[in-house]
């Protein structure tokens, strides 16, 4: 017992001393040994997913790469069984907090983590109005200043930087994984990149036009509670497509599915949908068109989603949506949804923000020649960010590469059906990406499947097996159909 508080002692002081640690644009304002279980998030909230977290050097420290920038960031370091990895954690939406849960997942495996509120607070766009530098911060340069201090600050407390650096993200911070290996393809040499809001100038044009489609006028709205009921049909008509029947379809691209089968034959109902309501719903699945030569302008919502169709088509439009065509595209803080032109507002938001929040050059060579190791993810019942884009992504970058032959030991992509946002839904949704990707990092051995699994109140109900894309899970024809093992991917 002596010994061991001996060695902890001996640790805090080190975490200590980086607090005199000079680093380029960036200072440090905090350096504490944290004791086991000693972590609580500031008000308390989540406490208890902490308790059980190793003793760990807490660093934490304000970056400044231009006169305007605020960005914090915290590094936690384990202070024993370090397994000499940096594992740094993405956003969600507006970001402007640290990541403290997912902090906590890396350093209980083992991980030094590392998080950032990419340079303001609030998870919100009151950050933006006459803030250039900040809007870059967030876009893009946070994460990477973040990386760079995070490596940094390793080296000052072992004595030798991270051998592996990981990034793992979904939503904002799948973006934020892609723009790492685009913009800064030394920064890591893993990725996983879920659910990525990659086409942000698009990706929030679709948004909009999604409300502004169920609130065309008051008879296009479709209730909350008609949802299940449009669901049920998708499941009827889909469900056994893959061979399986379990709520969950393996590829809903296959799925033909056209709502006027729910067509009311006299006036509204609970269990049918208006022909305004029809329109509506074959619209969501449709996308944005272009109105005079139907070009795609981005995809549509793939069935299987529509439990969750309240993200865009709600009572009220996403608010992170119309912030970014009220601050950032139109500078009009009293801009009207309804009136937007997908013709001609989408290509005003590419003009707008591009540069900064856009991450989609396909050209990942760079990153790829190094060495550098992507694995992204996407449910294919996400109800927010439509998981076609993440495809024709994946795709370019194919091309971009030289084909199929050229990409698929530095590049995959695991569709997973049935599930929502990140996570959720009928599905198997909980699988472990960064444990999948470090072994094909240091072991050079890429994922021919990842094993998923679904949770009722804790426990494992069903395994299913995610397959690089564009293989899907295929049933063997017998055995437990709840049971991975039988399943191929093909």
């Amino acid at each position: 017992m002596l010994i061991a508080l001996l060695l902890y002692s001996m640790a805090a002081g080190t975490c200590d001393n980086i607090r005199n640690l000079n680093l380029t644009n960036a200072t440090v304002t905090l350096a504490e040994s944290v004791p086991p279980g000693g972590f609580t998030p500031q008000g308390g909230r989540g406490a208890e997913a902490f308790k059980k977290l190793p003793a760990f050097c807490r660093v934490a420290a304000t970056l400044k790469p231009t006169s305007d920038s605020d960005i914090k960031i915290e590094v936690w370091m384990p202070e024993a069984g370090w397994n000499g990895k940096l594992e740094s954690v993405g956003n969600g939406a507006w970001a402007g907090t640290i990541s403290y849960p997912a902090m906590a997942t890396a350093l209980a495996a083992g991980y030094a983590s590392a998080s950032t509120d990419t340079g303001h607070m609030g998870n919100n766009a009151n950050f933006i109005p006459d803030h250039p530098e900040k809007v870059n911060d967030f876009g893009y340069r946070a994460v990477h200043e973040m990386t760079v201090a995070a490596k940094s600050l390793i080296n000052a407390y072992y004595g030798s930087g991270p051998k592996f650096a990981y990034w793992n993200g979904c939503s904002t911070g799948g973006r934020q994984a892609l723009s790492e290996a685009q913009k800064y393809p030394a920064d890591y040499d893993g990725i996983l990149a879920g659910a990525p809001a990659i086409y942000a100038s698009r990706l929030q044009g679709m948004q909009v036009w999604a409300s502004q489609t169920v609130h065309k006028d008051e008879a296009s709205y479709i209730p909350p509670a008609k949802y299940p009921m449009i669901h049920s049909a998708v499941l009827q008509q889909c469900d056994a497509l893959d061979g399986v029947t379990d709520k969950v379809l393996e590829d809903p691209t296959k799925c033909k599915f056209d709502p006027k089968v729910l067509a009311c034959k006299a006036g509204d109902a609970p269990s049918c949908l208006t022909s305004a309501q029809l329109e509506a719903a074959s619209r969501l699945y449709a996308g944005p068109k272009d109105s005079k030569t139907g070009q795609q302008l981005f995809p549509g919502l793939q069935p299987g989603s529509e439990l969750q169709w309240n993200m865009l088509a709600g009572p009220q439009p996403m608010s992170l949506a119309t912030e970014v065509y009220k601050y950032l595209v139109l500078n009009n803080p009293n801009w009207d949804y309804k009136t937007l032109n997908p013709e001609a507002d989408f290509l005003l938001a590419e003009k707008a923000i591009r540069t900064n929040m856009d991450a989609t050059d396909p050209n990942l060579k760079k990153f790829v020649d190094r060495g550098g190791k992507l694995l992204m993810y996407h449910g294919w019942s996400d109800p927010g960010i439509p998981p076609m884009n993440t495809v024709e992504y994946y795709k370019k970058v194919v091309s971009t590469l030289g084909g199929a032959s050229k990409t698929t030991n530095s590049v995959r992509l695991f569709m997973v059906p049935g599930m929502n946002h990140c996570q959720g839904g009928d599905c198997t949704d909980k699988f472990d990406g960064i444990a999948a990707l470090s072994q094909w990092v240091e072991g050079g051995k890429a994922p021919e499947r990842i094993l998923a699994s679904h949770q009722t109140a804790g426990k494992v109900d069903r395994t299913r097996p995610l397959c690089p894309y564009p293989q899907a899970a295929s049933y063997k024809g017998s055995g437990n159909t709840d049971d991975a093992a039988n399943f191929v991917c093909k």
